[in-house]
């Protein structure tokens, strides 16, 4: 489909009986970003996190900002200008979910 997915390894936390994962993405989604520029024509960005303004910002003013994926319609103040890009994720469900 043309999509490139860049993975990286995430922390399993179990508390009790509840697992959970973290994966601090924040400096790796710009860098990433940033090295592939050249590789890509338009970026989706999946994440409603504020500390992302700045590439959102990089990427609509080079015109390769495609949409900004937010898990639902509460996300940073910081990107409402980019509301025109933004697509809540809770919208979505119907069409990605498993079945």
């Amino acid at each position: 489909m043309g999509f490139i997915f860049i993975f990286k390894p995430v922390l399993k936390i179990n508390k009790g009986k509840h697992t959970t994962y973290k994966g601090n993405v924040d400096a790796e989604l710009v860098l990433h970003t940033l090295i592939q520029f050249p590789n890509y024509d338009k970026a989706i960005i999946v994440s409603g996190d504020g500390d992302f303004r700045c590439l959102i910002e990089y990427l609509e003013s080079e015109k390769k900002l495609l949409k900004v994926l937010v898990p639902n319609e509460k996300y940073s103040s910081l990107l409402r200008e980019f509301a025109q890009f933004i697509v809540p994720m809770d919208l979505l469900r119907k069409k990605l979910e498993r079945k």
